[in-house]
């Protein structure tokens, strides 16, 4: 007898457990798959063979503006504090970022001391774009050539092989400009890390749901009775890419031991103008674990891996809108993530956007 189930969901990273736990906690039933051999989608962390925590897909500090988000998962977590500092190497001199009053200080050899001299400052340096239309034009409208080409620049055609000029203007956007000192990746009121990771959150969330790992969704739809489907993979693969694929960069990581407590001051330092890499990464100084060796990831952008960011200009959105007008013709079933939606989404939005689909699902 073939099982049946409410909620056939695909993916298990935070979009898919969230809708799985919400959806189970009514009493729906549900079967979660992910190709993957492992649940928690790209915030998957683990114990290396060092015994080191390390975050497999790139560095998840977790933050929100969103209190029902912190709420919902502290049922799954403690936390630790921990609010992000990351530095931007400069010809062998450490910037802090986003860029504040110390970072134009510093770069520029100069004694601003209040936030109206640094817009002061930051004024004569800006050009005049008043409606920015790509990535390049958006840093110099706030913050002048100078520092575009010091610290930006390189690291966004690093990051994304091509020229800023060709990328969207939310890409460099996402990187404050402040007039005064807080020098916090972000401004976030909460801000912390999970006591004992992210891996644990996940398992807490779907300890009571059936979940098939190493699974294409493709490979078994037609073997499983479902009533509705929430996609969260790649909107282009369901529908076998029939207007071309997404374009979507990637991440390589190499991963180095090294036998101190810590390699580098902090979480996270940012190389724009050197090395194939673009950020050396030491998670131990978020997770604040506590052993006598680290483990550092270097990350390297690729063409080639799974899907991380999406590139985000006009040719890319307009094939988007062909596959999400495709969806729409579609009854119960649900796209929904930062692949579905081909858009960049931090780990709270995610999470947010999750229950707020879970609210106007749950009486379906």
């Amino acid at each position: 007898m073939v099982e049946k189930f409410d909620y056939l969901i695909v993916g298990a990273g935070f979009t898919g457990s969230v809708l799985a736990e919400r959806l189970n906690s009514i009493g729906k039933k549900v079967l979660l798959v992910d190709k993957r051999n492992h649940i928690g989608g790209n915030c998957y962390d683990y114990f290396d063979k060092y015994g080191v925590l390390t975050h497999k897909y790139g560095p998840h500090y977790f933050r929100t503006k969103f209190q029902k988000v912190w709420d919902y998962l502290s049922q799954f977590t403690e936390w630790i504090p921990y609010e992000a500092r990351i530095k931007s190497s400069i010809n062998n001199e450490l910037y802090p970022i986003p860029i504040n009053r110390n970072t134009l200080n510093l770069f520029f050899n100069i004694n601003l001391e209040t936030e109206e001299q640094v817009r002061e400052f930051l004024d004569s340096k800006k050009e005049n774009i008043q409606n920015p239309k790509n990535a390049e034009e958006q840093v110099l409208a706030n913050a002048g050539r100078e520092i575009y080409n010091a610290f930006f620049k390189n690291y966004t055609i690093k990051q994304w092989q091509t020229d800023p000029k060709n990328l969207d203007a939310s890409i460099t956007s996402r990187i404050s400009i402040r007039t005064n000192d807080d020098d916090r990746l972000f401004d976030y009121n909460l801000q912390a890390m999970p006591k004992e990771g992210y891996f644990k959150i996940f398992k807490n969330m779907l300890k009571n749901i059936k979940i098939l790992l190493n699974t294409d969704f493709k490979n078994i739809k037609n073997f499983v009775e479902y009533d509705k489907l929430i996609f969260t993979g790649p909107i282009d693969s369901f529908f076998d890419y029939k207007f071309g694929k997404l374009p979507y960069r990637s991440l390589k990581f190499i991963r180095e031991n090294y036998n101190k407590e810590f390699f580098q001051p902090t979480a996270q330092i940012n190389y724009p103008n050197e090395f194939e890499y673009t950020r050396i990464v030491e998670i131990k100084h978020a997770t604040k674990q506590k052993c006598f060796n680290t483990t550092i990831v270097k990350e390297f952008p690729s063409q080639q891996g799974d899907p991380f960011y999406p590139i985000l200009n006009n040719k890319n959105q307009e094939l988007y809108l062909k596959y999400k007008q495709e969806a729409d013709k579609l009854d119960n079933i649900y796209f929904i993530g930062r692949l579905a939606q081909y858009k960049y989404l931090d780990m709270d939005q995610v999470i947010n956007g999750a229950l707020e689909l879970f609210e106007k699902i749950k009486t379906k």
